[in-house]
């Protein structure tokens, strides 16, 4: 029986490791490809491999993210394309090194890549995903968004910005037909431990998760739409009660009054 053709996914960050078993399973889920990354060769690779086994069409775009040109090219096919259906922004990079011995160089680069080129691309896909009634946007963000105590705090500072960014487009394109979905691995068994500074055998074996099973889960996920997808996390419910916390704290957030612990002489509200 053939697999129903779903239109183009783009990945990032796709010739290795979650990128690369995300256009594996997207592949086998009847899309077309068009993956991104710097690894020419391991792109081509990766495409042959996924052509024979899948039959479907797989475009490849050697591309340096943190680049302001390459990005640029990426942004452009996001928006002229009109095929692509699904974007996964998976492109990023971590650290897991203490603030007074990181290089604020490599900070900055991290923010450029996991922060300044996931939201242009979201930017380039959302309005043609909008305009056109559907489409589906993954952000790979951590569990370090909620938990910035564990890594470097740029790190999880950007991973936060992840997390911030999908919640407000749930909640802006609630109407609009897309399927907006946060995934917040956990330690997961890739080179990106390697270049974080912290080789992925130095960590416990029990809080390691295989990268398989991570797109597995988050895919499963986005199947029963959940709009954040923490693959490790064992009840729903967990998340939910964390989420409504916050919305419930929300609506305290802002006032013209000081709160009284505080102690402040009060001067009144603004008036209109």
């Amino acid at each position: 029986m053939a697999t129903q053709d779903k239109g183009i996914a783009l990945v990032t960050g796709a010739s290795s490791g979650i990128g690369a078993i995300y256009a594996d399973r997207l592949a086998k889920r009847g899309y077309d490809l068009i993956l991104v990354a710097r690894s020419k060769a391991r792109l081509a690779t990766l495409s042959r491999r996924l052509r024979n086994e899948t039959r479907r069409s797989v475009e490849t775009v050697e591309a340096d993210l943190t680049s302001s040109i390459d990005l640029r090219r990426i942004e452009d096919i996001l928006r002229s394309d009109s095929r692509i259906t699904t974007l996964v922004n998976n492109a990023g990079v971590g650290s897991a090194v203490p603030l007074l011995d990181a290089d604020v160089d490599k900070m900055e680069d991290m923010i450029h890549l996991n922060v300044t080129a996931l939201a242009r691309l979201t930017y380039a896909a959302i309005p043609g995903f909008a305009a056109r009634g559907g489409g589906i946007l993954i952000n790979v963000s951590s569990i370090a968004a909620i938990a910035p105590e564990l890594l470097n705090g740029v790190y999880g500072g950007s991973k936060a910005f992840v997390l911030a960014l999908g919640q407000s487009l749930v909640h802006e394109f609630a109407d609009k037909g897309l399927r907006i979905q946060t995934v917040l691995p956990g330690a997961t068994a890739t080179e990106f431990w390697d270049i974080a500074g912290k080789p992925v055998h130095q960590l416990p074996g029990q809080i390691v998760m295989s990268a398989d099973d991570m797109v597995d889960a988050a895919l499963a996920g986005l199947d029963i739409g959940e709009a954040v997808t923490i693959p490790s996390l064992p009840s729903q419910a967990e998340w939910d009660r964390f989420d409504e916390a916050r919305r419930t704290m929300s609506s305290k957030l802002s006032s013209c009054i000081p709160a009284p612990r505080y102690n402040v002489r009060q001067s009144g509200c603004v008036s209109a």
